[in-house]
């Protein structure tokens, strides 16, 4: 009912355009939000590289997009963002064969339980903070050489229930909880995003909040979430809307760049007389330590 209230208010000719010669890279885009976003860019003639981990799942959804869009130009990257290194290593590969205008930041983790990567980092941590500044940080050269570049985080509202914590980025000193960790890496996201606009001013930068969406990462990391609300969430393609506009539409980049988006409008990123603000030197070390972090694992 949030989206059917909200999409009242939506200007239908914005999701109007073509995009052949514009190139598009969805992480997670072999499921879900990231799947749906992929196909109905494909459908507008835009290149699309899937950055998906599973090789049998992503080729599975790239053969569906190539059938229903009859787009041919459809690329498949097998990356674990989790793994620093191979992100790295695959932005060097990428940026000597390929162009890219958008960068769609949309795979995710909600591990429930602490586990650490190979190398060492707790894995939610890994995917949705460090994986999203390295592979963005990597591609900003290459997203700069082009005309109108964007690049859109799906975050989350879930991330209204935590202030910055860069004491305790891997979960490390309090009793672990799957879903705060989550909410704490969007949070971690909205911040990075926000930073990344004012540094970068030739990108439009945006992140944004989807609604409470039925994906397969709902279903499998939110059980009694799901099962309270499965008939009252939204559908994979009304999830995918905001990033869409995001993505597409000319309207978008008449906002400014670095603002949380919910419905296809700026949403504000604190609940009211929430504490959840943070300074700039908590936002700066947030930076830095990502940018060590990242170094170290090139």
């Amino acid at each position: 009912s949030g989206y059917e209230s909200a999409s009242k208010d939506f200007v239908p000719d914005d999701l109007e355009v073509q995009v052949p010669g514009r190139a598009f890279m969805v992480t997670g885009g072999n499921s879900g939000i990231g799947k749906a976003t992929a196909l109905e860019i494909a459908k507008r003639g835009g290149t699309v590289h899937l950055v998906c981990r599973d090789h049998s799942r992503a080729e599975g959804a790239r053969a569906e997009i190539i059938r229903d869009s009859g787009n041919q130009n459809i690329f498949l990257h097998i990356v674990d963002l989790s793994v620093p290194k191979s992100v790295w290593k695959f932005v060097e590969n990428f940026k000597q064969e390929h162009t890219l205008n958008v960068l769609i930041n949309n795979a995710g983790c909600m591990v429930n339980k602490r586990e650490l990567t190979e190398d060492g980092l707790e894995k939610n941590f890994a995917t949705n903070t460090l994986g999203v500044y390295v592979l963005t940080t990597a591609l900003i050269p290459v997203l700069e050489k082009e005309h109108d570049p964007r690049v859109i985080t799906v975050s989350s509202g879930g991330m209204l229930v935590q202030k910055l914590n860069t004491d305790d980025l891997q979960s490390e000193r309090t009793a672990f909880d799957g879903t705060m960790v989550y909410a704490q890496n969007k949070r971690q996201q909205v911040v990075l995003t926000e930073q990344w606009a004012r540094a970068h001013p030739a990108i439009h930068f945006s992140c944004m909040h989807p609604g409470w969406v039925d994906t397969p990462g709902v279903r499998l990391s939110m059980l009694g979430f799901h099962a309270r609300l499965g008939a009252r969430l939204r559908s994979e393609a009304q999830g995918a809307d905001t990033v869409l506009w995001l993505a597409l539409a000319p309207a978008a980049t008449a906002q400014p760049s670095g603002c949380f988006f919910q419905d296809r409008k700026p949403a504000p990123t604190h609940l009211p007389l929430a504490r959840t603000s943070s300074s700039p030197a908590e936002e700066e070390k947030l930076v830095e330590i990502l940018e060590g972090l990242a170094r170290r694992f090139k």
